[in-house]
This record gives C-alpha cells, structure tokens and sequence, in this order.
C-alpha cells in the first residue's frame, strides 16, 4: 500500500534535503546521475572554494581569518549551484507544480552570489560580515523580490485567465 501525503510533503521533503546536500534531493526523485553529479560538483567547489573552513572560522567570529582563507574564484559557483539544485529537486517532485516557482529561487542565487563578491569589503556598524553571514543577509533580499516578482507575474497571469 502507498503511502498518502498531503498536496506538496513530496515536493518539501525533496527540498529539505536538497538544501541539506544538494543532489540528495535528486537521489530521492530517482534522478541518480544528476544526483551524483551534484553531489560531487558540491564537494568539488566546496573543497576548492576553501567552504567548510570559512564556515568553522566563521561561526567563531574569525571573519577576517576566513576572508583570507576564501577562494572567490570558486565559491562563486555555489549559490548557483546549490539553489539550483533545491530547484530541481522541488520541480522534479511529486505534487503540484505552482506557475513560476523558480523565481525565489533564481533570484536567492544572485543575491547570495552578490553578497559573496562584497563580502571582503561590506561591513555593518564598522564590523565586516564575511562570506558566510553577507551572502545570508542578501538571501533574504533574494527570496523577498523572486517572491514579489513570482507574486507580480502570477497577479498579471490570473488577470489574463479572467479577461
């Protein structure tokens, strides 16, 4: 007997675990070769791009240590990589598929690529915030205009149903 989930649980559970490792979400939807290609691509980038030690110097407030230790040249493929791998893991998954769902997504990518360049110069009350905690800050702009764009765009498809 299969199991029932509600109307997206499928579509969330993939992009939990995409977000915990991107291509794991693609592994659960049976797309095993672009799994392992995200999954490695990831650990190649991460390794290159110096990631798992900015992350460690960061969360012990070394921001100027982790500045140093960053690769920019690499870790900028990262949020593209990784918020696209949420995305197709999301759009892959069993559930209904909502108009322009992609946008939050695209959007959280440059965004976050955005506060990576800055990071080595941006600071706040004189404070540098570093490649860790500068590119969550513009995520937040990221997921706010995807969201008011797929919001936008959603407003102008409706309107164009009931004409």
């Amino acid at each position: 007997m299969e199991k029932q989930y509600g109307k997206n649980k499928d579509k969330l559970e993939k992009l939990l675990w995409s977000i915990a490792l991107p291509g794991f979400g693609q592994l659960l939807n049976g797309k095993y070769l672009k799994g392992i290609i995200l999954i490695t691509l990831e650990f190649v980038v991460n390794v290159f791009g110096h990631f798992n030690q900015i992350i460690l110097l960061s969360f012990n407030g070394n921001i100027s240590e982790a500045i140093e230790q960053t690769n920019y040249q690499w870790l900028m493929f990262y949020p593209c990589l990784y918020f696209f791998a949420m995305w197709d893991a999301y759009n892959d998954a069993e559930g209904e598929s909502k108009p322009y769902a992609f946008m939050p997504f695209v959007f959280s990518a440059y965004f976050v690529t955005v506060g990576l360049i800055y990071s080595q110069t941006f600071t706040i009350f004189g404070h540098l915030i570093g490649p860790v905690w500068l590119p969550i800050i513009f995520l937040n702009f990221g997921l706010l205009i995807g969201g008011a764009i797929r919001w936008v765009l959603l407003k102008r498809l409706e309107k164009g149903h009931n004409t």
